[in-house]
């Protein structure tokens, strides 16, 4: 069996393989950003605060899917870095607003070309009809994810 047989060293599991492309995402990202010491989920969060006009921790865990304890260590840490901005918001005086700073914006726009590069390289071996069914494919599989993780987590009926 080579490594083009669709599976790496005979192992058909999808939480393999899934695993292992994120690993080889993970350092094809670290190698186009250069310098930068941004994470891809930083660069997630920041993308979401910049295409959402002020959003709570809340609203970017919901539009992220990360658990709330990361998103809260990953917005202080671009907090530290001067690249968001947090305050209390008006509607509910526990949730904390987060605005992205010029500093913020400017990381974002840099990083982009990263990212898009990443995205090309573990995309390129598949045709374009490929990569579509191929993008498709993992936000169903997100989906039904995050639709079973919500019914495993709420209480069952009485």
């Amino acid at each position: 069996m080579t490594k083009s047989d669709d599976t790496i060293g005979g192992l058909e599991s999808a939480l393999h393989l899934l695993h292992r492309a994120g690993q080889k995402a993970d350092e094809l990202f670290a190698i186009n950003i250069g310098s930068s010491d941004l994470t891809p989920r930083q660069f997630a969060v920041l993308k979401a605060i910049a295409v959402s006009g002020d959003p709570s921790q809340t609203d970017l865990v919901e539009r992220t899917g990360i658990d709330r304890s990361t998103m809260a260590d990953i917005v202080r840490r671009l907090l530290a870095r001067g690249l968001v901005q947090r305050r209390r918001t008006r509607r509910d005086a526990r949730m904390y607003a987060v605005k992205l700073t010029d500093k913020g914006r400017q990381t974002l726009d840099q990083a982009e070309p990263a990212v898009r590069s990443t995205d090309e390289r573990i995309l390129e071996r598949l045709t374009a009809s490929q990569r579509e069914s191929f993008l498709r494919a993992l936000a169903r599989i997100v989906e039904a994810m995050d639709t079973a993780g919500d019914a495993a987590t709420r209480e069952p009926p009485v």
